[in-house]
């Protein structure tokens, strides 16, 4: 559904794509708004952003991409490389994601990268990526039986349960 949001791209943000897309709640730019070719555009802070009904402010989180390794491997890989060629500051040398937002840029024309990082973003990373190599963390959820008693008294049925 991102893919095809961005792909569509209704708010014309610069780097929105069939290989840029990743939204979630995340800190942006900051609370502004500025004039960009003739649009008025109300970029962020700390906001959980979504589609298609927003907020979105055209922030980017590739961390958001990666965690998305298991549901859509050749998709989030390849705009995982998208992202990585056209935008290599958004790796840092720990070689953690960084969100940016290519709508929002400085004097010299380049996009916004957060100089933040934090856990709560990064750990989801390393979780899914795991899930997908041997499925180590779904096998432990479905084990759990705490996961179990809720989803049933939540009335799902089929599947695992």
């Amino acid at each position: 559904m991102q893919q095809e949001y961005c792909k569509l791209n209704p708010h014309y943000f610069k780097g929105y794509g069939e290989y840029y897309w990743g939204i979630t709640a995340l800190g942006g730019p900051g609370d502004e708004v500025r004039w960009i070719d003739g649009v008025r555009r109300n970029f962020l802070g700390y906001s959980a952003r979504s589609i298609p009904y927003g907020p979105d402010d055209g922030t980017i989180a590739p961390w958001a991409v990666a965690a998305s390794i298991p549901f859509s491997q050749d998709i989030a890989l390849k705009t995982l490389d998208h992202i990585l060629k056209s935008y290599p500051e958004v790796q840092k040398e720990d070689g953690m994601l960084r969100s940016f937002n290519p709508t929002y840029t400085n004097a010299n024309g380049d996009a916004w990268v957060s100089k933040d990082l934090f856990g709560i973003e990064q750990g989801p990373v390393v979780l899914m990526i795991s899930n997908h190599k041997d499925e180590l963390i779904w096998n432990l959820f479905k084990k759990c039986p705490y996961t179990r008693k809720g989803l049933e008294k939540a009335e799902f049925v089929g599947g695992w349960l």
